[in-house]
């Protein structure tokens, strides 16, 4: 009976080693994907099945677990408008509107398979909750479990690359286990400051059949940022930060 008690006290104790090995190793993927406060440049391509492009330019700027926001370069018709995300909320301001609107993290601001969660994203580890680790010759697989029910997806299976412990492949799901979106990391590069992560994603959906969209990643750099940078007042301003 004490021989039982001390097994399964032994297993109980290496389970909980295990969890808190993925919370870690999910933490490092962030830490690898960028600083805790950076700024960037981002191409999004949305590519219909006709082969037709429509490209933009945005500038991102994030400031610790939850302030995100960016304004858009190019194309012409689409200058000045600025996005925020603060937490769970999210807005976007149109210049010749004059006031920020509320989005939701489903809609997308740009259209095609990013929506405004993928391109406002927070950190994995503020969001979800690691639920399950396996570990391949070559990879981890993290099991991960929204927090909240706000969160855009419920759960998330995330392929990451042992050695550079960044993401090579997310599948996006529902509550239901039903594939939302598959996101694929490419092109790994070195942006200096000890970053060196993909600077491409990909991501196709069964729900947009023959649709692609892709995220280029340049410019990655630490910056300190004020608060007041992630306000409503503050985002028909964002491109003076540039």
């Amino acid at each position: 009976m004490f021989k039982f008690i001390g097994v399964l006290i032994s297993l109980v104790c290496a389970a909980g080693a295990y969890a808190l090995d993925g919370a870690q190793i999910l933490e490092k993927v962030d830490r690898n994907l960028a600083p805790a406060s950076y700024e960037l440049y981002r191409k999004l391509i949305n590519i219909e099945p006709s082969g037709a492009k429509k490209e933009y330019v945005l500038f991102t700027v994030k400031k610790g677990q939850d302030m995100v926001a960016g304004v858009f370069l190019s194309p012409a018709s689409e200058k000045g408008r600025s996005t925020l995300r603060l937490g769970d909320n999210m807005w976007l301001y149109i210049p010749n509107v004059g006031k920020p609107v509320r989005i939701t993290s489903l809609q997308s601001v740009i259209g095609g398979v990013f929506n405004n969660a993928d391109i406002l994203q927070l950190d994995y580890s503020d969001e979800y909750d690691v639920v399950g680790v396996e570990e391949l010759e070559k990879e981890y697989v993290l099991g991960l479990k929204a927090k909240t029910k706000t969160v855009a997806y419920d759960r998330l299976k995330m392929w990451v690359d042992r050695e550079k412990i960044v993401p090579t492949r997310i599948e996006c799901k529902t509550e239901a286990d039903m594939l939302i979106k598959t996101l694929y990391f490419k092109d790994t590069q070195d942006f200096g400051g000890g970053f060196v992560r993909p600077a491409v994603i990909e991501t196709d959906s069964p729900l947009y059949r023959g649709y692609k969209s892709v995220m280029v990643f340049a410019k990655l750099k630490a910056r300190e940022l004020a608060d007041e940078v992630f306000t409503l007042t503050y985002m028909p301003n964002i491109e003076s930060l540039r």
